[in-house]
């Protein structure tokens, strides 16, 4: 791959200047910033605990690609549903058993990669298979984005739910601000529409008057972040349900894992996938995943977003990633920081989620088009169907009275047998194996 050396401002294993390191290094933090609350904030987990463990998740991933990945790890929105279905088996410590099944699943996926290259995985993840799913996971979190944006009272049995317009229009207002600032925004304002989009939507909160301050009057400036350590604050309990509730989800992860890479790659103008290699930054990604596991965090991913600031600002040192990975550690100790990220509405992240799961939908979509998939192939119909409603039905098998495979785990399962075993896979082995080459 190449690229324009002279519009490089600083090369991938450049030490930036100080003043330059910690203005590159906020432009990331701020990119990172809304996603990586946000998907705590929707299941029950501790913002600043997410913030702390992307950052060393981020650190982690420098070391185990040896610094030559410029890429930030932040919380990922693909396991929402799940760490929420884990927890109504046993809370959220539960939730970590099932996070750190998932990045045991990455080290494994990486060593395979390592011994036999990726071709494997393609063919096992075509696009008809991960592409569904991927709707799946959206959808299947529609109904969660509209009652935070309708109800005063969201998560509350139905026949208790209270419809408020104040809400709906706090959140609509945020869903507004955040088209526009992603459509119209330019340079890094473009790159940062979920974090202006969240400001916008707090603002006109205040206004609303459903905001609670008694919380951000009362935090100490420094106070360590609720972390949920095995053996400490809690003795894990094992579980097999659990496991099959996220572990699956690791596998849809994967694909979208690699076409980061591959973006990236384009974006810095080296060969990620050849050198430090795949299976370099799957570890990374699962040693990163472990890490927040151990302290309460949710399962991360590499962010798009940041990819977006390396192309905007062509600043590709893993300093810069490395700096911001600290500053998301040091602003997780902030109590004033965490206090201010609990008194967000609920109505503010609906207005936020309705955007963004929909979002993740139209990328499965998205998936299936640009891989020109023909639906007229009757293979092809069955396949994205029965994942479609299975998936979004929330069907679920009983493996046992204790366990059971449901939802997005048992879709993405199925889809890869039907992959399998329906006749007319081999143009599909082919044209996966073209997307590994």
């Amino acid at each position: 791959m190449e690229t324009n050396k002279r519009n490089i401002v600083l090369d991938v294993n450049e030490v930036p200047k100080p003043g330059q390191w910690i203005t590159l290094s906020l432009q990331h933090l701020f990119a990172m910033f809304g996603a990586t609350v946000l998907v705590p904030f929707l299941v029950g987990l501790s913002p600043a605990v997410a913030l702390v463990s992307s950052g060393l998740a981020t650190l982690a991933y420098l070391l185990v690609t040896r610094g030559q990945i410029p890429a930030y790890l932040g919380s990922s929105f693909a396991f929402i549903s799940p760490i929420a279905a884990a927890k109504t088996l046993g809370g959220p410590e539960s939730a970590m058993l099932g996070c750190f099944a998932a990045g045991l699943i990455y080290g494994i996926v990486a060593l395979i990669i390592k011994k036999a290259g990726m071709r494997w995985l393609m063919n096992l993840l075509p696009p008809i298979v991960v592409g569904p799913v991927i709707m799946v996971i959206g959808l299947s979190l529609a109904g969660t984005a509209v009652g935070m944006a309708m109800y005063e009272n969201p998560g509350a049995p139905a026949a208790e739910l209270v419809y408020s317009s104040k809400h709906l229009t706090v959140a609509m207002i945020t869903l507004i601000a955040t088209i526009v600032f992603n459509m119209f925004g330019k340079g890094f304002v473009g790159v940062i529409p979920i974090l202006l989009g969240i400001i916008v939507g707090y603002i006109s909160a205040c206004v609303a008057g459903i905001v609670d301050f008694s919380g951000i009057a009362a935090a100490k400036w420094f106070k360590a972040p609720d972390f949920m350590i095995p053996f400490a604050t809690y003795t894990p309990q094992f579980s097999w349900e659990v496991i099959f509730i996220m572990a699956p989800v690791a596998l849809v992860t994967l694909s979208e894992h690699i076409g980061h890479q591959m973006v990236l790659s384009n974006v810095v103008g080296r060969d990620f996938l050849k050198k430090p290699g795949l299976h370099r930054s799957i570890t990374g990604d699962g040693v990163g995943i472990i890490i927040g596991s151990f302290i309460g965090g949710p399962p991360i991913t590499s962010y798009g977003e940041n990819i977006g600031v390396l192309a905007i600002t062509r600043a590709f040192s893993v300093f810069v990633i490395g700096g911001a990975a600290v500053l998301a550690v040091v602003f997780g100790f902030i109590g004033k920081i965490s206090a201010l990220l609990h008194s967000v509405p609920q109505a503010v992240m609906g207005g936020i989620s309705i955007l963004l799961f929909g979002i993740i939908a139209s990328s499965g979509l998205r998936m299936l088009i640009d891989h020109k998939i023909d639906f007229e192939n009757k293979r092809n119909l069955i396949i994205a169907s029965v994942i479609l409603v299975l998936g979004i039905g929330g069907a679920f098998v009983k493996l046992s009275d204790q366990v059971s495979l449901s939802g997005m785990a048992l879709s993405a399962i199925i889809g890869v047998i039907l992959n399998l075993i329906l006749p007319g896979r081999t143009k599909q082995m082919d044209s996966a194996d073209s997307l590994s080459k």
